[in-house]
């Protein structure tokens, strides 16, 4: 083998750009696919013809080892939450830098997540491991408050629901059981967890050799909408000077830590409570809703650039990675949240968007003539718009004027009968 390469687990577009970096510094990527079928969420996702190999895992381990090492990788990493215990799995198997297989558990599994990190002394939700209806009805109460159910091993939104009540809480796990992940794995548990209450973060890092960067911070924008509770509506970049930043990235490393989280990049959601931060989940791969393009349209870095570096080119990664990102323009990403449901005619009001000053760019997830679904999470959301500005407070009032725009006039739909 000449080429250099890289090894990615379940690359899907959402980590192409990954992908597509590594192919621009010069090395080849082989593609492992963790499952022999393709998710439903990701049909279409991707294409073989990008990647110097695609070897699908059906289970023979020893086979696939055998079929990846005659690339002779330079490095393994998950290409998305479903593979990130197949990739530290292969790369511990073939001696490359590796998170290792001993807390893999601990990187998916958000029950196991949150102990560990207790287990290390740092803070984490009241949570339960749910046995059966019975024992969770009796822990709610015991709660005395809203508690948060979801799945063990899925991604996003999907599955979480907010319960006030008891009855709520067990209506919802019996909902959890029933359904399959995005992934399309089935539900054989769920966790109910206290429902946090503060302003919730983005944290966002790329590790080599335990050693930490944090490449961008977002602060979430939420809303309560088509019934669903703290929906997320959009992200705005968190400054480098922000007094909140350094005690955020201060939690996220010490858990990036207690997790084992030794290379490559990482997803931290965090609550920053009035009693200090408080982890909400962590996935150990790069962050998604190309927040990376986003990072490098405001401070001219991202996860992308700096996952590469660290994987190939380590003394660069570690040479500058403690120095602070520095804002050149201000940023905001708004998810919109359609209240109505129908086929879709037009976004009447989408040029007044086009006329806002911080425009960036939209991406537009349902067009005209489509089925615009009731959106109640990130997997049914008409679209996307970007603002960037080197002021904050342009980008700040035309977030404001998206939300005042986002409704019903904003959507011309024909009603279903």
């Amino acid at each position: 083998m000449n080429q250099k390469t890289v090894v990615m687990v379940d690359v899907y577009s959402p980590s192409m750009r990954l992908a597509r970096a590594f192919m621009d510094r010069g090395y080849g990527v082989v593609r492992v696919q963790s499952t022999a079928e393709v998710p439903p969420v990701y049909k279409g996702a991707f294409d073989r013809a990008d990647f110097v190999n695609n070897i699908v895992y059906e289970g023979d381990f020893d086979s696939m080892i055998e079929a990846v090492a005659k690339h002779q990788p330079t490095a393994v990493l998950a290409g998305g939450e479903l593979g990130v215990e197949l990739a530290d799995r292969i790369s511990e198997a073939l001696g490359l830098a590796t998170n290792g297989t001993a807390l893999s558990g601990a990187r998916r599994n958000k029950f196991v997540q949150i102990e560990a990190l207790k287990a290390a002394g740092l803070r984490g939700a009241r949570q339960l491991l749910i046995p059966n209806e019975e024992e969770l009805a009796a822990w709610h109460r015991e709660i005395d408050g809203r508690v948060v159910v979801k799945p063990l091993r899925s991604a996003g939104n999907d599955g979480v629901f907010f319960c006030d009540t008891p009855e709520d809480s067990t209506a919802a796990y019996r909902a959890v059981l029933e359904q399959t992940t995005i992934f399309a794995e089935r539900n054989e548990a769920a966790v109910a967890q206290e429902y946090l209450i503060g302003t919730e973060y983005v944290v966002n890092t790329v590790s080599r050799d335990g050693k930490h960067r944090a490449t961008d911070l977002w602060k979430y924008i939420k809303m309560s909408a088509n019934g669903v509770r703290d929906r997320q509506a959009g992200v705005h970049l968190v400054p480098a000077d922000d007094p909140v930043r350094q005690e955020l990235i201060d939690y996220a490393f010490a858990v990036l830590d207690a997790l084992g989280i030794l290379h490559g990049p990482a997803h931290l959601e965090v609550m920053m409570t009035q009693d200090g931060p408080c982890l909400v989940e962590v996935g150990s791969r790069i962050c998604g809703a190309d927040k990376a393009y986003y990072a490098m349209l405001a401070a001219g870095e991202s996860q992308i650039e700096q996952t590469v570096d660290a994987f190939v080119d380590p003394e660069r990664f570690l040479a500058q990675h403690q120095r602070p990102y520095r804002v050149q323009r201000h940023v905001g990403i708004a998810w919109l949240t359609s209240p109505v449901t129908g086929t879709l005619r037009s976004y009447p009001l989408l040029d007044q968007v086009r006329e806002l000053e911080s425009f960036n760019n939209v991406s537009i997830n349902v067009q005209p003539g489509q089925q615009l679904p009731l959106t109640v999470n990130d997997l049914t959301e008409p679209m996307t718009i970007g603002l960037a500005h080197p002021v904050a407070a342009v980008v700040e009032r035309d977030f404001t004027t998206l939300s005042y725009l986002d409704g019903p006039g904003f959507y011309e739909v024909e009603m279903a009968p």
